[in-house]
């Protein structure tokens, strides 16, 4: 479950006229765009825009209330309760278990998904910087080695369509450096979305962007 090797087939996300209403009130319409592998994609937006939402909805939590979105695993539709299988989302959504040791977090995350950088659960928390964490429980962590420890098992995962929800909250200095140099490190042969509120520091890499608005 930790070395291995990356499907060489692309992953490629389709949205055509995407819309998301709550009760009476639409939070966005008429998002359109085609994703695929090696593109590295922000979703900008004011707070409360719907960048999350959106996210969610590319993860396939979310369905959209107009519009349609296809996944493509090379020429091969991909259906919605499938796309799990592709997907790492680190996003404020997620939550670890803060009863369980980091040890043990990962191991039970290793049930789902792979960690084919790594040889073993020592050298993931040696590559999140937390290996003298191992043994302690999650709840007795900061927010910002929650946050590594999120966006470690997203970013190292074997997940070609890697979504990321404003990534550099609750990271100080060291741990923005350590962001940027892990994805930078980890973003071939992926399908990358980042939801930001315009944080360069979080969009370093995105060469395209999507503007959310109703």
């Amino acid at each position: 479950l930790f070395a291995g090797h990356k499907e060489s087939k692309t992953l490629k996300v389709e949205l055509e006229n995407i819309g998301k209403r709550f009760r009476k009130e639409w939070i966005f319409r008429n998002v359109s765009r085609r994703l695929t592998t090696q593109d590295c994609t922000a979703i900008l937006g004011s707070n409360g825009s719907g960048k999350s939402t959106l996210l969610q909805i590319i993860s396939g939590y979310l369905t959209p209330s107009e519009g349609e979105i296809i996944w493509l695993h090379g020429d091969e539709k991909i259906l919605r309760e499938h796309i799990y299988r592709h997907t790492a989302l680190c996003s404020p959504m997620i939550q670890l278990w803060d009863e369980l040791t980091l040890e043990e977090n990962i191991n039970l995350f290793l049930r789902f998904k792979a960690l084919p950088t790594c040889k073993n659960a020592a050298e993931f928390m040696e590559r999140i910087q937390l290996q003298k964490q191992y043994n302690k429980p999650l709840k007795t962590f900061s927010s910002g080695m929650k946050q590594r420890v999120k966006l470690g098992l997203a970013i190292l995962s074997d997940a070609q369509l890697l979504l990321l929800d404003e990534p550099c909250s609750h990271l100080d200095a060291a741990g923005v450096l350590w962001y940027q140099s892990l994805l930078s490190d980890n973003r071939q042969e992926r399908t990358v979305i980042i939801a930001s509120n315009r944080d360069e520091r979080e969009t370093f890499l995105c060469e395209h962007h999507i503007e959310v608005r109703a």
